[in-house]
């Protein structure tokens, strides 16, 4: 035995043995701690956190969580960063890690494409159908989902492509008419698909089982379907009530929940317009409601679920949304009441303001203010108050028909008409 060592005794020995294992484990733990950090940063930059990478934004809401929004405009509007050229079509814009994707269509085909988000520069298009001809434009519907390395576009024709956000390249596709029986609504296939986990979410309205539908969204293999009536022109939503995670479709002829684990039907609410129009976006009322509205002076409703049962709590024509959909911001909704910008208490039905003259058109939310572009080009700042409309800002900044959702990602405004894309930096610093 060493004499040094012997000589220090047992609890001199003991107490350095301990200093010097809590010495490794503090070491181990800072290390661990430097680990995370770096793994934080490294996602914070890999994934901008106020990008808008699916219809109506990251939470399908219509609402941003950004702030520092310009609030006062010159008189020709918030700067033109950049404009480029679109085809026809009303696909809604999405950005996700400095990239923007969007379908229009040419004479010939309907088309993905994929611009530089911060300088309009082309990075690739993909051929995803042929050209959608209708009455009340041509072209795509349905604004595309970006999900890591893969975007997942939809013709107005019922084709379904998921493509490389890199380059455009097909990695999986489904014909939604041919495979599945998909119907093709009168003027198109217009909903957007939903992204959720592992699977992409689909209103196919096809024959058999096949009307609402989950693909597994890296291979496109059917997981789960399920039957319903005619498909409509909204968009899906996942929404969680009592612990329950649920899908809910606004189909042509009803609003379905459906199970994420196997499609099982939970239950169904019948909603029929005279064409069998219900576009606008259902709304989810936290913790246990959902408002559904639609044109052709049909209305709106507020329905409460309980477990598989649902019931209205009121019904009226207070609300028509043809085919844009409304933001909630506490107990008031705002939106277009066929063309009528409107603020409704949404658990009293009151009436708050209104204001016409702007046609229809579509909003979104953004600290604190309603960006509203009027079909007809005209682009609104209105503060989300229910005691008055006050509208703070306002600018011509397309012209000819604009239904397209205006879309927010990282202090730009993108809309588009059937013409071209305009972006539009709405931030405060340096506008002014």
């Amino acid at each position: 035995m060493n004499n040094k060592a012997s000589s220090l005794g047992p609890e001199i020995l003991d107490s350095k043995h301990k200093l010097k294992k809590e010495t490794a484990m503090n070491s181990k733990a800072m290390i661990g701690v430097i680990a995370l950090l770096m793994m934080a940063i490294v996602v914070m930059a890999a994934t901008p956190p106020n990008d808008w990478p699916q219809w109506r934004g990251p939470n399908r809401d219509g609402i941003s969580k950004e702030t520092g929004i310009l609030k006062v405009w010159p008189a020709e509007g918030p700067k033109v960063v950049w404009k480029a050229p679109s085809g026809e079509g009303y696909s809604g814009i999405v950005v996700a890690n400095g990239k923007m994707y969007t379908t229009h269509a040419t004479r010939a085909d309907e088309l993905a494409v994929c611009l530089d988000a911060a300088t309009g520069k082309e990075i690739w298009k993909a051929v995803i159908d042929q050209s959608f001809q209708n009455d009340q434009g041509n072209g795509p519907r349905s604004t595309p989902s970006v999900d890591g390395d893969l975007v997942f576009a939809l013709s107005a024709q019922g084709k379904l492509a998921a493509l490389n956000t890199k380059t455009g390249a097909k990695v999986w596709g489904r014909d939604l008419r041919s495979e599945y029986g998909g119907k093709i609504p009168t003027w198109g296939v217009s909903t957007s698909p939903l992204v959720d986990g592992d699977l992409l979410l689909v209103d196919v309205g096809g024959n058999g089982d096949n009307g609402v539908m989950a693909f597994n969204k890296k291979s496109g293999k059917v997981a789960w379907k399920t039957a319903t009536d005619i498909p409509g022109y909204s968009a899906p939503i996942a929404i969680t009530v009592g612990g329950v995670k649920q899908y809910l479709f606004f189909t042509g002829a009803a609003l379905v929940s459906a199970s994420p684990t196997d499609g099982k039907k939970l239950w169904s609410h019948p909603w029929r317009t005279s064409y069998d129009v219900n576009a606008a976006t259902p709304v989810f009322i936290p913790p246990d409601k959902v408002f559904i509205s639609s044109g052709y002076n049909v209305g709106a409703a507020v329905l409460k679920i309980s477990g598989n049962q649902v019931e209205e709590v009121w019904r009226s024509q207070v609300m028509r949304n043809h085919w844009a959909s409304p933001v909630l911001v506490g107990d008031y909704l705002y939106g277009f009441d066929e063309a009528t910008l409107k603020c409704i208490n949404v658990k009293t039905q009151e009436d708050k303001w209104a204001k016409r003259g702007l046609g229809k058109g579509a909003l979104i939310l953004a600290d604190g203010h309603l960006i509203v572009l009027s079909e007809r080009g005209k682009l609104l700042l209105v503060e989300a108050k229910p005691d008055e409309y006050i509208e703070k800002a306002g600018a011509q900044v397309l012209r000819g028909r604009c239904w397209t959702v205006p879309t927010l990602a990282n202090g730009k405004l993108y809309v588009k008409n059937q013409e071209e894309i305009v972006c539009l930096d709405v931030m405060s610093a340096g506008q002014l």
